[in-house]
């Protein structure tokens, strides 16, 4: 017996807060890992292309077109990784399965420190983002199993906030990296580097650093093993017997569907005509929601075949991922197309400028904004109840990206305090959908449902990043006009997609105020 459970196999009030610690953690270097390409990404493809420190308006436009495709990759692989290490939190504990995922997506970011070119960064991110997908869902099944239903709202508020920080983190250490960026390559020649690996990590403001940095979260998996207790309602299933109905076979679905967002990323990336990029869009979204639900279909088959349910009873869950998929996708489609980009616009308003640390800046305060909006979101929905408040929250996100982009035209206060705006407003879904998601799926299924709930929409939002990039250096003809393409209109264009999750949440269910589903 674990000393965080007590004889009876529940979790001790010691085992509930190491359990929300280890979450925490891990939510927080997910942000992390995540923030950190939004802020070194630019100059990372800049260096691994080869440009120079000043590059054309051509090599620009190329620099945000494969900024677009490297996280179109990390948006594809973390939807991956959430079915993936979803069905393993399912099958083999939410613990064992989170120490695997953390490891998983901090050593290959540490590995894109030494790459050499922009397809072996996508292929370090893709492999990262799969960790990174299965954390998320995996890290809210275990705390929202071990805590009482009561908490909830904080709990799910405090997710939200958690990854934040980790955004805020990124800020805070590129700044310190730039105060003795001068003095570093020095530091590394004393400590037995050559001058030319000493000059390469430092070079084009160390993002190489930064990612190397971004390996220490693989730290966290000891903590995890030793002193993280297994959810209670997990272990329960594995008495049952359900939890060995999870086969390995089932598992060939998601490297199948893995095949769909391959070619929508394909597609987006190269000069197709429209009609074929839509038609590859449509076949790459239908591959992928058949393969990634495959795992779960199979299991809720064999499951309900042996309680003696009816044949077609797993078919409400299978509702309730895509309609939870459709949520999530309005939301990172809204934050990847819009808020995501500011610290690169940040830089492209200050180039020339004499003006320090503007990205690091522009990061803090969506951070900031963020780490309030998460916790707001998650109280505010427990208050007002899930379907509301996801009406408020796309309002306001629509209002605020509109204000931000539109309402400047330089970097200064006013940028900032209204990206501080902007980012509470778009960043609030991730604490009202931690708090959400785990209400639509029974114990059994929490982690592999919500996994592919949330994670799912990345591979939309991977349209979105790759549209945005694409709409940068272009001028566009709608209804008669001629727009300038740049950060403003492609992101003010990208966050209308909070139109349509204005009507698509109510054909979710209202949750509030019922306990977890056994």
């Amino acid at each position: 017996m674990n000393s965080s459970t007590t004889s009876a196999g529940q979790i001790t009030k010691s085992g509930q807060w190491m359990a929300l610690a280890a979450a925490l953690l891990g939510w927080m270097f997910d942000g992390f890992e995540m923030g950190l390409f939004s802020m070194v990404g630019r100059s990372a493809i800049q260096d691994l292309m080869g440009y120079g420190k000043t590059p054309t308006p051509e090599q620009n436009a190329l620099i945000g077109f494969y900024f677009g495709v490297v996280i179109a990759v990390f948006l594809v692989g973390a939807a991956a990784g959430g079915v993936l290490f979803g069905w393993l939190g399912d099958r083999i504990g939410r613990v064992r399965a989170m120490s695997l995922s953390v490891a998983t997506y901090a050593i290959f970011t540490g590995l894109c420190g030494v790459v050499e070119t922009p397809l072996q960064i996508a292929s370090m991110r893709f492999i990262a983002s799969l960790g990174m997908g299965g954390e998320w869902a995996l890290g809210v099944a275990l705390v929202m199993e071990v805590w009482p239903n009561r908490s909830r709202a904080l709990m799910a508020g405090l997710i939200g906030a958690a990854a934040n920080v980790g955004y805020l983190l990124v800020g805070i250490i590129g700044i310190g990296l730039t105060a003795i960026l001068g003095n570093m390559k020095g530091w590394l020649i004393d400590v037995g580097l050559s001058e030319s690996s000493a000059t390469s990590l430092v070079a084009f403001n160390g993002w190489r650093l930064m990612m190397i940095l971004g390996a220490t979260p693989a730290l966290l998996t000891f903590f995890f093993r030793l002193f993280v207790p297994e959810s209670h309602k997990w272990e329960e299933e594995r008495a049952r017997g359900t939890t060995s109905q999870w086969a390995t076979r089932d598992l060939l679905g998601v490297l199948i569907g893995a095949a769909g967002p391959a070619l929508v990323i394909y597609v987006w990336a190269n000069d197709r005509p429209m009609l074929a990029r839509l038609g590859g869009t449509l076949v790459g979204v239908v591959v992928a929601t058949v393969g990634y639900v495959f795992p779960v279909m199979q299991y809720l088959k064999r499951s309900f075949a042996t309680s003696g349910d009816t044949a077609d009873a797993w078919k409400p869950t299978l509702k309730r991922m895509l309609l939870g998929a459709c949520l999530s996708a309005v939301a990172l489609l809204g934050t990847w197309g819009s808020t995501q980009w500011a610290p690169t616009w940040a830089a492209k308003l200050t180039e020339g400028k004499d003006i320090a640390n503007a990205k690091e800046y522009t990061q803090i305060c969506l951070a900031i904004g963020a780490i309030v909006g998460t916790i707001g979101a998650a109280l505010i929905g427990d208050w007002l109840g899930r379907r509301i408040t996801y009406c408020l929250m796309c309002a306001t996100s629509l209002v605020t990206v509109l204000l931000f982009f539109q309402g400047n035209t330089e970097y200064g206060s006013m940028f900032l305090v209204t990206c501080f705006l902007a980012g509470t407003c778009t960043a609030s879904f991730y604490g009202w959908l931690p708090l959400y998601l785990p209400e639509l799926f029974a114990t059994k299924v929490r982690a592999t449902g919500q996994g592919f709930s949330f994670n799912f929409g990345r591979i939309l939002a991977a349209v979105g990043a790759l549209q945005t990039g694409n709409l940068f250096a272009k001028e566009i003809h709608l209804f008669g006009q001629t727009y300038q393409g740049g950060h403003a209109f492609a992101c003010s264009v990208m966050s209308f997609v909070y139109i349509i999750g204005l009507g698509l949440i109510w054909l979710a269910p209202e949750t509030k105020d019922k306990l977890l589903p056994e």
